[in-house]
């Protein structure tokens, strides 16, 4: 179980607790979400803390963590909770507080030590529960990027097709988009984050749909380029490099490999094809109860060296992207099952035209 990993950790890193300020590192412990609550973890003890609001919905869903309602201001109740427990040496999220928050934590009785993002190794290996909730997630993106290859035409807005990203997420039982979806037209696609827009689709051109939903808890991630209209040659041509970029990544995803061969393999066919220059951004990055996580997908930087392991999930998502003309992205999430990269999705990579 992954909480008895992070009490193990806190042991070994000489802490008599960790103070879990963060939303997402809440929730990935305890599986409550509310927008105030922490998590103090002994080695031996787990303790949810939050206010009025919460504290009736937290005590009847974590039976087997003591909740404690929080009374009057929150870190000084914290603090003195801290003091009362007798946790002395207490780790907390310095990557994740405010500076107004790491200011009130100073004790004169409690030895504060900060850490950068503490659970990134655990949180970096999926369950088997996990990866299959995020398999669930994707069987429902795809479902809803199959509905609107019907649903799309010449004429509508962006944030049209956006609108209707959004309304089928929630009617699919998702609770909400992983991150605001990216509807990139025409030129407009060719700029990686292009914000979705008042334009409208034209025929003849491109369109990049970019889109992720939260379901459980977890987030997908999940990007296609199609054409409405014909396709020319150009576009064909840039399309079938990047689908192939994107296949020749997914071969080296290996346990035992290193992630910077991930990132490598697709680069160097892309600059291999004369288009080098025009791959700006990593070719993945992790994800789960954050749509970006540890590790970076990427052959620079201090995650390159990071050696693929069973249950990594991450994204696989080379682009080119041809200033004033198109752009074109082709993105899954990549679980790694039985030593190899298991793409979670089922929507073909080939060039669909509309």
């Amino acid at each position: 179980m992954k909480l008895r990993e992070v009490q193990k950790l806190i042991e070994k890193e000489g802490l008599d607790a960790f103070l879990f300020s963060s939303r997402a590192n809440v929730f990935y412990l305890s599986g409550f979400s509310s927008t105030h609550a922490y998590a103090v973890i002994t080695p031996d003890s787990k303790y949810l803390l939050t206010d009025g609001r919460y504290y009736e919905r937290a005590k009847s869903q974590l039976k087997d963590w003591e909740v404690v309602l929080i009374k009057g201001r929150a870190i000084r109740f914290l603090k003195r909770f801290l003091r009362e427990k007798g946790l002395i040496r207490v780790g907390f999220e310095s990557d994740r507080v405010s500076c107004e928050l790491r200011k009130h934590l100073r004790s004169t009785k409690i030895k504060w030590r900060g850490y950068s993002n503490f659970l990134k190794e655990i949180r970096a290996i999926k369950t088997k529960e996990e990866i299959e909730i995020m398999r669930e997630g994707v069987k429902k993106s795809d479902s809803i990027y199959r509905e609107l290859l019907s649903f799309v035409r010449p004429g509508m807005t962006e944030l049209e097709v956006r609108g209707f990203i959004v309304s089928r997420i929630f009617e699919q039982g998702g609770s909400g988009e992983s991150f605001p979806a990216i509807v990139a037209s025409g030129e407009g696609s060719a700029i990686p984050h292009w914000e979705t827009s008042e334009r409208k689709i034209e025929h003849n051109s491109p369109v990049l749909v970019d889109m992720g939903l939260v379901w459980k808890g977890y987030c997908t991630d999940f990007t296609r380029t199609f054409y409405m209209g014909r396709p020319d040659k150009e576009f064909i041509k840039v399309y079938n490099i990047v689908r192939d970029a994107h296949l020749f990544a997914l071969e080296k995803v290996k346990v035992g490999n290193r992630l910077g061969d991930v990132d490598k393999a697709a680069r160097d066919y892309i600059k291999r094809k004369r288009y080098g220059k025009f791959f700006v951004h990593t070719t993945g990055h992790g994800v789960g109860v954050e749509i970006h996580e540890y590790p970076r997908v990427y052959y620079k930087g201090e995650d390159a060296d990071v050696v693929i392991e069973e249950g990594m999930v991450f994204t696989i998502e080379p682009g080119i992207y041809l200033p004033g003309k198109f752009g074109v992205r082709l993105e899954n999430i990549v679980a790694v099952v039985n030593g190899v990269g298991e793409p979670l999705s089922s929507v073909s990579l080939d060039l669909v035209s509309i």
